[in-house]
This record gives structure tokens, C-alpha cells and sequence, in this order.
């Protein structure tokens, strides 16, 4: 088949050390299948998506891309494209499927044996495996039992860590505790548009919290382990900005880069929340959750900070006249995610935009990583997750011609150029994501893979992007 690219890696102008490494990122409730298999329990998205109304055309990820069975064949197109580190997650339900508040219970053979013997496949194939602990599959027996807003769930989660990394740390040395906790937080509990769908921003605050909290302690128990494994923490940070330069502008953008940047990055980095988000929100709780000595066990030295990234934030001062917009990168939803933000709007931007109607803009990128690298100097970066969705199609000769990917991985690669040029000490970049999937609550509908599945037959294709990526993978490389 023929393969065409609008630009080729080398016209690119990256200044990058060589030692930079080019992965690509999955998740497992979003790849795997096999939700019976080998003694996995309910995750609370097999819940949720199995919830009528709750997920676009009642998908579900019971098949997924069929990875489960399907491993060995995905780990060689990841060689064949020359990929360096592979970033997976690791199902919680299939480690320990009978946790409960009180207890981790027995660790399930047959679930860590799938994830030995992908790692296994992976450094057979010359790829450094990286694994996520945590990509929202919180095991359903626990939101049962009060969920993230309930600090059980954080201490099971450090023993859920310290098992994955005594049974596979020899072999694999880097752990990212969790992924985008701000989804698991705001969507999952505040506006309702992931599982397990709750609204209450009560409950948002005390699962920001405890998700602080377990990545604390899960990064003292995999050390407690294995003391030479690398362990980070992956954000979704947001490039804030102010619709305009009024005072009100402004500090509507100051609340929302609180509560969506800070209240992470504050206690894990720092040792504290900001005082300006806890002032703000004292109409929504007390915040008595936070007991003593909690920061202390939250603010861990941390190996390196994933930064995922993929649209631009604007915000303004809502004035109460008119429908408030809600154009926020995440959709509208019948009830905000925001706690303490209904005097806050989120105005659609212009284009272009990707299929998610999320705009576009690389800076972004490059203005996150530089900020970190100015605000916490010596803190090691990399760019976990960044990719768009496009309305790919398949030509007649069976290729997959998305030009318009291309355009954005080379636009984002170069931003992340660019801060390396500014001095943000940036370690490497997974594209999202290796392959199409179930993207969340839009199901089936929205593709973001360089690899196309055909979830008819689960056959796989290589799109023009993932051509791409492999030359400038090898480009960079000689």
C-alpha cells in the first residue's frame, strides 16, 4: 500500500539528547478484553459501561481490542515501528479480585502471570516496559465501599503496589503510581461523565486527596521493595490562561490552574495545598479529610513527573447572563466537574480542532514543561500521553492516510523540542495511544491510535502516522 506524510521527521528541527527515549502509551480497561478471564473481578468501568445510557452505543470494554490474547502480536508491530519503552497499565481486578475496605486478600496467580509474560515479551523484543498502577479501573468492591472519597481505598492501593512491584520488579523498574488523577476526581465523582458517576464535589475534594495520599504511600511501598526502581506520577496539566487580562479574567484562570494543576502538584512536590483553592471551596468542605502527618506521606522524592497534554485551557468570569459554556476539553455534562466554579466559564476556542472538539495548540506543551522545569528545578519530565483523535479513513488499497495526526504529533513533538531548548530536562515522549480503543464514555467512536483496529476482526493496520513515527523514531536514533 502506498504510504504518504505532509512532512518527514528530518524536516523536523529537534535538538534533543540522545538519550531521549520514543514510546507509546495503552491502558488496560481500555485494550485488554477478557473481563472474565483468569479470575478478574468489576472494575467500576465494567459497571459503568455496562450502565444503560451511560457509555455512546452501549459499548463496553468486555472485548476491547482482544490485547489479553493478542500481546505477542501487538508487542511486534511496537518493535517493528522501533519503539523504546512501552507504557501499559496494570488492572487492579486482576491482581487482587477479592479486595475489600479491610483487605487486599489473596494476589491472583493468573494475573500477574499475563503481565510477567508481557514484560517478558517486551524485553525479548528489546522494549523498556513502563507500567501505570493505576488508569481508573478501581476495582468495583471498593467504590462499594466508599471509593476514592474514602481512604481505605488509598491504603489498599499502596499494598495493591507493593505486590506488583515484589512480583514483577526484577524485571520491570518503572511504575507510575497513577494516571490523571484529576479525571478520577473531577469526572468520576463531580460531573459523572466516567465511572463510577457520581456528582458531588464533596466527594471530588476527598478523592483528590486520597489519590494524593496513595500516591504517596504506593511510592514508599514499591521502595520498600525494590529501592533502585523508578517511580513517577502522571498529570494531566492544564495550559491555563485568562480569556482576557480583567481582573476577574484572571483570576478565574488562577482557580482553575488551582484546582486542576496545584492541588496535585502542590502537595506531592511541596508539602502542602494551596491556600487560595482551600479558601475557595470552604463552602464545599471542610477539608477535615487531610489528617495529620498525610502530607508528610504524600510528598515523596519523585524519579520523574509524566506530563500528559493534548488542548489548550481558556477560562473567563461568568457574569450569571446567558447559558454558561462548558467548552472545557472534557464536554458538556449536566453537572460541572469544577467545585466552587459556577461564577466560571469555559468559552469555546477558535480551531482547529480534533474530533473530540478539543482546539489545538502545541504551545501548550512546551509552556507546561518549561513551568515545571522553572517552578521545581531538577524535577525530571516526561510526556506521558499526547495525541489527538481524527475521523480516520480506510482507502481502497486498505491504507489509513491520517495526515492530519501527523501534522499534530510533528507540531507537539517539536514543542517538546522546544522546552528541552528552554532547559526543561525532558527524559522522552509516549505518543497516545499504540492502538485504537474504547475511548471512555464516547466508546468505540473515537480513534486515537497510530495502529487501526478493525474491532470486527481485530485486525490491525498500520496508519500513515505510525509510518511516520517509526522514521522519526529512526532518525533520531542515527
Amino acid at each position: 500500500m502506498s504510504i504518504q506524510t505532509t512532512t518527514a521527521p528530518d524536516a523536523l528541527r529537534l535538538d534533543l539528547p540522545k538519550s531521549f527515549v520514543w514510546g507509546a502509551a495503552t491502558a488496560a480497561y481500555q485494550i485488554e478484553g477478557a473481563a472474565h478471564a483468569d479470575g478478574r473481578t468489576p472494575s467500576i468501568w465494567d459497571t459503568y459501561s455496562h450502565t444503560p445510557g451511560k457509555v455512546l452505543n452501549g459499548d463496553t470494554g468486555d472485548v476491547a481490542d482482544d490485547h489479553y490474547n493478542r500481546f505477542r502480536e501487538d508487542v511486534a508491530i511496537m518493535k517493528e515501528l522501533g519503539l523504546q519503552t512501552y507504557r501499559f497499565s496494570i488492572a487492579w481486578p486482576r491482581i487482587t479480585p477479592q479486595v475489600t475496605a479491610d483487605s487486599l486478600g489473596p494476589v491472583n496467580e493468573a494475573g500477574i502471570d499475563f503481565y510477567s509474560r508481557l514484560v517478558d515479551e517486551l524485553l525479548a523484543a528489546g522494549i523498556t516496559p513502563a507500567a501505570t498502577l493505576y488508569h481508573w479501573d478501581l476495582p468495583q468492591a471498593l467504590e462499594d465501599a466508599g471509593g476514592w472519597p474514602a481512604r481505605a481505598t488509598a491504603e489498599r492501593f499502596a499494598e495493591y503496589a507493593g505486590v506488583v512491584a515484589a512480583r514483577l520488579g526484577d524485571r520491570l523498574r518503572t511504575f507510575i503510581t497513577l494516571n490523571e488523577p484529576w479525571c478520577s476526581s473531577y469526572l468520576g465523582y463531580g460531573s459523572g461523565v466516567h465511572a463510577p458517576g457520581r456528582t458531588d464535589h464533596a466527594d471530588v475534594l476527598a478523592a483528590v486527596h486520597h489519590l494524593n495520599l496513595a500516591h504517596g504511600l504506593a511510592t514508599t511501598a514499591i521502595r520498600a521493595e525494590r529501592p533502585d526502581a523508578t517511580v513517577g506520577l502522571t498529570l494531566n496539566l492544564a495550559w491555563v490562561n485568562p480569556a482576557s487580562d480583567s481582573p476577574a479574567d484572571v483570576a478565574a484562570a488562577q482557580r482553575i490552574d488551582g484546582l486542576q494543576n496545584r492541588v496535585f502538584l502542590d502537595p506531592v512536590l511541596s508539602g502542602s495545598y494551596p491556600r487560595d483553592i482551600v479558601e475557595a471551596t470552604a463552602s464545599v468542605t471542610d477539608w477535615s479529610f487531610v489528617k495529620d502527618g498525610d502530607l508528610e506521606l504524600i510528598k515523596q522524592p519523585l524519579d520523574v513527573l509524566g506530563v500528559n497534554y493534548y488542548s489548550p485551557t481558556v477560562v473567563r468570569a461568568y457574569d450569571g447572563t446567558g447559558e454558561r459554556e462548558e467548552a472545557d476539553g472534557h464536554g458538556a455534562s449536566a453537572a460541572s466537574p469544577w467545585p466552587a466554579c459556577s461564577d466560571i466559564e469555559f468559552p469555546q476556542q477558535p480551531g482547529p480542532y480534533t474530533e473530540m472538539g478539543w482546539s489545538i495548540d502545541a504551545r501548550g506543551l512546551t509552556e507546561l514543561l518549561v513551568r515545571m522545569h522553572r517552578e521545581h528545578p531538577g524535577l525530571q519530565l516526561m510526556v506521558t500521553e499526547n495525541g489527538a483523535a481524527f475521523p480516520d479513513q480506510v482507502q481502497a488499497d486498505g491504507s489509513i492516510q491520517d495526515l492530519d495526526r501527523i501534522e499534530y504529533l510533528r507540531d507537539h513533538v517539536q514543542a517538546v523540542s522546544d522546552a528541552v531548548a528552554a532547559g526543561a530536562p525532558v527524559r522522552g515522549y509516549y505518543v497516545w495511544s499504540l492502538l485504537d480503543n474504547f475511548e471512555w464514555g464516547y466508546g468505540y467512536s473515537k480513534r486515537f491510535g497510530v495502529v487501526h483496529v478493525n474491532y470486527e476482526t481485530q485486525e490491525r493496520t498500520k496508519k500513515a502516522s505510525a509510518h511516520w513515527y517509526a522514521d522519526l523514531i529512526s532518525a533520531q536514533q542515527a
